[in-house]
């Protein structure tokens, strides 16, 4: 007798179509503009800092601020996503950045944009996790993760739009209210959002939703050119209970919560900490404003590739293996941008282009390596935990990772001075320990998504 699928299995053993097509770029192009809002603050705060006068403090409780609200954000839209469901959030979390950002162009004064930047950062930190939640149990199993890598990839398309922005826009007379004004393009595709996608099948069918959750299992297999089974098989037979935030720490998540929290902070802390930052130390270190803009544009060039051979290697080598070379490789390319100016010293002595040179190599390394580790920990991240806690668990683990990046930019200006090199050993020294926790984290390559 012919085993009937059910509906995750069905959704699983579908070819790569339009309709994969149409979710990934719906869902990416609001990826790319939350990357895009996140960069632009990395230009903003120079501009601000020679318009406003802004003190270091001033300047790190504008680049934390974000992240206090991306960590609640997170961990509020991670619960929400498996209560009420995937898509409704996602827009949401569109819709509130979008108008945050949006208004924070009118700020008259720093108190008014550092409220406005943490509302901002409630509706980012929250549509990340669900985003990626709804794009992988969308996936085909066997090119899941690759799906989820290409979906991380539209975050170096909006880091880059905010590079050009930065170039090109920022040092224009008020040209960071403009800036800040295109921010209000996620709230109109939050429209998009809402109409077009649809919601996770996997979610319907853990509320017992069976007859909406066919409907969209039968438009996928149309589109697929597959015809829908006569007698259809629920993937779940009853409403299942939701997995309670507290199993997280439980005998069966234990070991891997710990571990993907820790690879979350790691990664946070040297991402976050170096990016935010590199416009302004390259400035305190001599660039000009519009020259350092131009090395971070094409530090920023450099994620692509990165993106592209993680995607390739993760369904090859494997969610784990992936993740941690490209994490050993960005703990590598961080100590050596610190020390850039040594080996350059080493190499010509008072040359600055060879000094400019070298800190370009080991940047546009680090752009490579570093978010090549994005894709293929936002890969792995869904695969952690079961249909019933994975957005949830998902958006605790960028919730706590969240923590380290509203940390980082408040300790940069405290080591920055002790040398770049001081500095980035740090960051290289984070990248090994979210390294380490790496190999402790479960490899799910080819396997259908848990359900309970």
């Amino acid at each position: 007798m012919q085993h009937t699928r059910t509906r995750t299995e069905r959704l699983d053993a579908l070819p790569y179509s339009a309709k994969h097509n149409k979710l990934l770029f719906g869902s990416g192009v609001g990826w790319a503009l939350d990357a895009m809002d996140v960069g632009l603050i990395s230009f903003i705060m120079l501009a601000l800092t020679k318009e406003w006068g802004l003190t270091p403090v001033g300047q790190s409780a504008l680049a934390s601020v974000g992240f206090v609200g991306m960590a609640i954000g997170a961990s509020v839209a991670g619960l929400l996503a498996d209560r009420i469901g995937r898509r409704q959030v996602f827009s949401l979390t569109l819709l509130v950045y979008g108008l945050a950002t949006g208004l924070s162009a009118l700020s008259g004064g720093l108190a008014t944009l550092i409220v406005l930047r943490f509302i901002v950062g409630l509706g980012l930190g929250g549509e990340l996790p669900v985003a990626s939640t709804l794009v992988s149990e969308f996936a085909p199993k066997r090119i899941r993760g690759r799906v989820v890598v290409a979906l991380e990839s539209f975050w170096a398309v909006g880091w880059l739009g905010a590079a050009l922005i930065g170039y090109f826009v920022v040092p224009l007379a008020n040209g960071w209210r403009w800036a800040l004004a295109l921010g209000m393009l996620p709230a109109l595709w939050s429209m998009v959002v809402r109409l077009h996608l649809p919601e996770s099948v996997r979610f319907l069918e853990s509320k017992g939703r069976h007859d909406e959750a066919e409907r969209v299992v039968a438009e996928w297999e149309r589109a697929a050119g597959v015809t829908p089974p006569a007698e259809p098989v629920d993937s779940v037979h009853e409403k299942l209970e939701r997995t309670p935030m507290s199993e997280l720490f439980g005998a069966r998540f234990r070991r891997r919560t710990i571990a993907l929290w820790l690879v979350w902070f790691g990664v946070n802390f040297s991402y976050y900490g170096a990016f935010i930052w590199i416009p302004t130390l390259l400035h305190s270190n001599g660039l000009t404003m519009v020259k350092s803009f131009e090395f971070t544009l094409y530090m920023t060039l450099a994620q692509l590739p990165g993106y592209f051979v993680a995607a390739i290697l993760i369904e090859v080598w494997g969610r784990r293996a992936t993740l941690v070379s490209f994490l050993g490789g960005s703990a590598l390319s961080a100590v050596g941008f610190g020390l850039a100016g040594h080996i350059s010293e080493a190499i010509s002595p008072g040359s600055a282009g060879w000094q400019y040179a070298v800190a370009m190599f080991f940047g546009c390394l680090l752009s490579f390596f570093n978010l090549g580790a994005w894709g293929a920990l936002y890969a792995i991240t869904p695969e952690v935990y079961p249909t019933t806690g994975r957005a949830s668990g998902a958006g605790a683990a960028t919730s706590f990772g969240r923590i380290a990046a509203m940390l980082a930019p408040i300790v940069v200006p405290m080591i920055a001075p002790l040398g770049l090199g001081v500095l980035f050993t740090v960051f290289g020294t984070m990248f090994a320990l979210a390294m380490v926790a790496g190999m402790f984290l479960p490899d799910n390559v080819g396997k259908a998504l848990e359900e309970r």
